[in-house]
């Protein structure tokens, strides 16, 4: 099937290899699908203040990580499995677009899906160490930072629905339809217009609890000045209750996971007694317990 040409609401900026200099150069000026997360508060990868610093060039890009890069070489695999079990789709590399009507909505999905009737839809390929996260396939319920994802591919496109390929550990492919939701991508569109206008502005995010923050407050400084620095009396306050609260959790914490572990024995995973969900994993290296990951957490919960 020849692909037809369509007119959409965006213009092309070109085809780049995600994480090249390209890539990030074509971004630089807006807020791509993967950033639209941060910007809203939702992405357990980076803040709302690491991308801010990223966007001024104060900090380098993130670096590529295992899960991302073996994200990027399984996605020809994963788009190759959809083509194969939809044959009426004519599935298509797509370029970088920006949306004409607001330029700094940058859009990269990782296939165009061209219908029998010339109907357009996306199509988005994942990886996943585990299914948390995840509903059956067939559903519309993937990880929220994903939603937010791919609705903004859509709203830029004017696309009502997206596929998204998942591959849960390896093994387990999964397919989910996510339709078109305006209420969802008109408080993005008003996220992204307020964060591009705090880089112009120079209006620094206030400093929150995520990972990806505090790791930009530990490169932002560079050398080291043998002088005292005064700070708030409120700060210090809050900073030891906070360190006092974390002593006592980490204890608590050591000691549940100790009796997961203990519960599991030489078992594979810890469930629910009524639902038989999972509550947590045990990993095994060199014959031994690796490490116990948690099936459910505050960020991926919410």
């Amino acid at each position: 099937m020849t692909a037809p040409t369509l007119a959409l609401p965006a213009r092309v900026l070109g085809h780049f290899e995600p994480g090249s200099d390209a890539w990030h150069a074509a971004r630089a000026n807006g807020v791509g699908g993967s950033e639209i997360a941060a910007v809203m508060g939702l992405s357990p990868y980076e803040s709302r203040f690491s991308l801010w610093h990223r966007k001024r060039g104060m900090v380098g890009p993130v670096e590529e990580s295992e899960q991302m890069y073996w994200g990027k070489v399984h996605e020809p695999t994963i788009c190759a499995e959809f083509a194969k079990r939809h044959p009426k789709w004519s599935v298509e590399l797509s370029p970088t677009f920006a949306s004409l009507e607001r330029p700094e909505q940058i859009v990269n999905p990782d296939r165009l899906l061209y219908g029998p009737d010339g109907e357009l839809e996306l199509l988005e390929a994942k990886t996943s160490r585990d299914d948390a996260g995840w509903g059956e396939t067939g559903s519309d319920t993937i990880p929220v930072w994903y939603w937010g994802q791919v609705q903004w591919y859509m709203d830029a496109l004017a696309v009502r629905r997206c596929h998204v390929a998942v591959l849960v550990g390896l093994a387990d492919y999964r397919e989910y339809v996510i339709e078109y939701d305006q209420a969802d991508c008109l408080a993005m569109r008003a996220g992204a217009a307020d964060f591009m206008r705090s880089l112009r502005e120079n209006e620094r995010p206030a400093i929150d609890g995520h990972s990806a923050t505090y790791q930009v407050l530990r490169e932002l400084p560079e050398g080291q000045q043998d002088v005292d620095v005064e700070v708030t009396q409120p700060l210090v306050d809050r900073f030891h209750a906070a360190q006092d609260a974390f002593w006592v959790a980490e204890d608590e914490l050591t000691a549940c996971k100790g009796e997961l572990l203990d519960a599991i024995g030489s078992g594979y995973r810890a469930i629910t007694l009524v639902d038989r969900k999972r509550v947590a994993t045990r990993t095994v290296r060199n014959g031994k317990t690796y490490q116990l990951l948690p099936a459910r957490t505050r960020r991926n919960a919410a």
